[in-house]
C-alpha cells in the first residue's frame, strides 16, 4: 500500500468514526453540583429558564435526560441536558434553580450528587 492510498484509508476511517460526546464513565457518577438562574443563551442555544428542569454538563448531548440524586438526603430530579459546564474543578453538573430548589440544595449553593441517564437525545 502506498503512503497516498495508506492516507485516503486513514481520512475515510476518521470520517466514518462516530463522534462520541461522553464516555461511559461520565454518563453516569457522581461528583459536585452547583445551580445557576441566569435568562441568557445557551451552549444549545435556547435561552436559560431557571424555572425549568434543565442542566449543564460537559460532554453529554444537548437533550439528554439525567437523574440527579442529592447524596445528602435522597432526593431526585429528571433534568434535561441544555449547556455546557460547569467550569469549575471537581463539579460535575450546574442545574437550573428549579432543579436545585427540588433535590434541596439551594440554601448551600452546592451538593454532592450522583446521576445516570435517563434516556439519551
Amino acid at each position: 500500500m502506498s503512503i497516498k492510498s495508506s492516507t485516503v484509508a486513514l481520512a475515510a476511517l476518521i470520517i466514518a468514526a462516530p463522534v462520541t460526546f461522553a464516555s461511559t464513565a461520565e454518563a453516569a457518577g457522581c461528583g459536585r453540583a452547583s445551580w445557576y438562574a441566569l435568562t441568557s443563551k445557551t451552549a444549545s442555544g435556547e435561552r436559560m429558564n431557571p424555572a425549568k428542569l434543565t442542566a449543564a454538563h460537559k460532554t453529554l448531548r444537548f437533550g439528554t435526560k439525567v437523574k440527579v440524586t442529592n447524596a445528602k438526603n435522597g432526593r431526585s430530579v429528571v433534568v434535561r441536558i441544555n449547556d455546557r459546564g460547569p467550569f469549575i474543578r471537581g463539579r460535575v453538573l450546574d442545574l437550573s434553580k428549579a432543579a436545585a430548589s427540588q433535590i434541596g440544595m439551594i440554601g448551600a449553593g452546592h451538593a454532592s450528587v450522583c446521576y445516570q441517564i435517563v434516556s439519551a437525545s
